[in-house]
């Protein structure tokens, strides 16, 4: 959402055989043997957040001032979806029990703070758009996708949320037949699991 914010171009691979992972360790493009990758002016990027970091300070979706960047940073880092990117892959008998767990995490310790944040402003922080607003928009779509009535008790971030959908870049990459990925189906859940399969080896044990 980022890149499609800023205009900025990309193409987006994924990966789809363990092999093809394997080949990233073994050409030292992952530095803590980790997804995501970024190649970039030269660069092997690793770690969401450092990605996250250079493209906001390239694209102007950073604040000057250090104490704005603070905020921004605050903002951002309590918008890891980490919880939403993972519901899928929890087992079936629990599917009901961890949404109800996104859903008191999200309406009772992180919608308020936004809520409360765009009182007075039409952005999060300062009087410009920064990458805290951008991540906001993915992380309230993605939970509408498993919830969809969760915005009803927060107008602030549902005009927010459609003042940024009419940007003509955001509104074309949420058009169906986008390059934007769906909710994760069961083909996505078990290829995942199959390229990253360490990690559910190292879960289970």
């Amino acid at each position: 959402m980022t890149f499609v914010n800023v205009s900025l171009p990309f193409e987006e691979v994924f990966l789809t055989k363990r092999e093809e992972y394997e080949k990233l360790l073994n050409d030292g493009a992952l530095m803590f043997q980790q997804v995501p990758l970024l190649e970039m002016d030269g660069m092997q990027l690793v770690q969401s957040k450092a990605i996250l970091h250079y493209i906001a300070g390239k694209c102007s979706l950073y604040a000057k001032d250090h104490k704005e960047r603070a905020m921004i940073d605050m903002y951002s880092e309590a918008l890891s979806p980490t919880l939403i990117i993972m519901y899928p892959f929890k087992p079936a008998e629990n599917t009901q029990i961890h949404l109800s767990n996104i859903e008191q995490k999200a309406t009772d310790h992180f919608l308020p703070v936004f809520e409360k944040g765009l009182a007075n402003s039409q952005f999060l922080v300062g009087n410009q758009l920064s990458r805290a607003d951008v991540h906001l928009l993915e992380a309230s779509l993605m939970l509408q996708e498993l919830l969809p009535t969760i915005l009803s008790a927060f107008p602030k971030i549902q005009a927010s949320q459609e003042k940024m959908k009419a940007f003509p870049t955001i509104s074309k990459f949420l058009q169906p037949g986008s390059a934007r990925k769906p909710p994760p189906d069961e083909v996505y859940v078990k290829t995942v699991m199959a390229v990253l399969s360490h990690l559910f080896k190292q879960e289970a044990q």
